[in-house]
């Protein structure tokens, strides 16, 4: 059951038809750009957090993808953006027992290049808010906001995603 409410809120998200800004995006205040072409990665996986009633999509660069699909996750390879996008929750005027994208809140990102982001468990960190996605943060300094909540999943290479299983 878990599954097909997973597989469900999966596909309403990606046909929401929700449009996102495109042009000229600020970089985030850590020098980093918003990832380009990243409304075409794959999905990893998906999660819903009732403490703030949001859905989201966690995607993944062609690096990330084909580490998830072989299971190389921990540590995740140099190389790696995983995204997620995050919507509030909305009901479905049709269906009122569904759950569908509603306002979009953010595009997060976390670009993986144990190196050069090793003072932050060689993860980069960078958000972006709202429809005009503006870039989160007054300056550099943001992501230890970032860094401090991932610690937790320090196990997991400060990643709360897992890949979701595909068939």
């Amino acid at each position: 059951m878990a599954n097909q409410i997973r597989n469900a809120m999966i596909g309403l998200i990606a046909c929401s038809g929700v449009a996102l800004a495109e042009t000229d995006v600020p970089h985030a205040p850590n020098g980093i750009a918003l990832p380009e072409g990243y409304k075409d990665w794959k999905v990893i996986s998906s999660s819903h957090r009732e403490d703030n009633k949001t859905l989201r999509v966690i995607l993944g660069n062609d690096v990330a993808i084909k580490a998830a699909r072989a299971g190389a996750t921990n540590p995740w390879p140099d190389g790696s953006i995983l995204g997620k996008l995050v919507w509030k929750d909305a009901v479905h005027p049709k269906w009122e027992k569904a759950t569908v994208p509603g306002e979009f809140v953010h595009a997060e990102f976390m670009i993986k290049d144990a190196n050069q982001y090793r003072d932050t468990g060689g993860w980069g960190f960078a958000r972006w808010k709202g429809l005009a996605q503006k870039p989160y943060g007054n300056d550099a300094s943001f992501v230890q906001e970032c860094f401090s909540c991932h610690t937790p999943v320090k196990d997991n290479d400060y990643v709360f995603t897992h890949p979701s299983p595909m068939p």
